[in-house]
């Protein structure tokens, strides 16, 4: 009876383990589509959009998307402004209480100093160093492609442009698509796709990378949203 117990807790455990290592296989791949895209259907992720030729052979691509109650016309002016040093990045007004006169700081009302982005233009970025986004394409009021090319060893900055990329370049595109649904509700759909030096934590660094991109762009588009309906605290 000793030798029946004794198997049968072995049984058990086993099945304990066999359990935990599936629970932990299942959140890891919801964990890994969370980073990778939400608010899209499955097959909208393979759909080409403007910008994808950019980075032709990415390591991660991530698609996020959003209705918002507004037209595009009245979303288009906040989306060209988006950025440091510019309209900031915007979040709801109670995270902003912690964010006020950093770079983070979302600016409240359109700037018309900031609406005339055209192709070519350099504008500063979010990140360590010195990094900024370069205006590769513009279709107002609908379609905004940036694309940004940073160097760790030269202090992030875009790479000379009559050299060879160095080898630890990372390099992404961030493309901003406004799709009308009807003539009062748009939806704000954006693709971010990134190369950069192969790495043995590859694997880990882009799913991580793509956990705070989901956060970052949930805050924004929250902050948006209080924008768009006049919530101004």
């Amino acid at each position: 009876m000793e030798e029946s117990g004794g198997f049968g807790g072995i049984i058990t455990g086993m099945q304990t383990i066999l359990f935990i290592l599936v629970l932990l296989v299942l959140i890891w791949l919801g964990l890994n589509r969370l980073a990778r895209h939400t608010g899209v259907r499955s097959q909208e992720v393979s759909l080409p959009l403007p910008g994808d030729d950019l980075i032709p052979e990415p390591d991660m691509i991530m698609d996020r998307a959003g209705v918002f109650a507004a037209p595009i016309q009245d979303v288009w002016p906040w989306v060209a402004q988006l950025g440091k040093s510019r309209g900031g990045w915007y979040c709801p007004a109670w995270l902003e209480r912690f964010t006020h006169d950093t770079d983070l700081s979302g600016r409240r009302r359109i700037e018309p100093a900031f609406q005339n982005l055209a192709v070519g233009d350099f504008i500063p970025e979010y990140g360590p160093g010195k990094p900024v986004f370069k205006v590769i394409h513009r279709e107002s009021p609908n379609t905004l492609v940036y694309l940004s090319a940073r160097s760790p060893s030269a202090n992030w900055t875009w790479p000379d442009p009559q050299k060879p990329f160095p080898a630890d370049v990372f390099q992404f595109s961030w493309a901003l698509i406004l799709q009308e649904i009807d003539p009062v509700h748009c939806r704000f759909y954006i693709r971010f796709r990134a190369k950069g030096k192969p790495s043995r934590l590859t694997w880990l660094v882009f799913p991580l990378a793509g956990l705070v991109d989901y956060l970052t762009i949930v805050l924004m588009f929250a902050g948006l949203r209080e924008r768009l309906a006049g919530k101004i605290t």
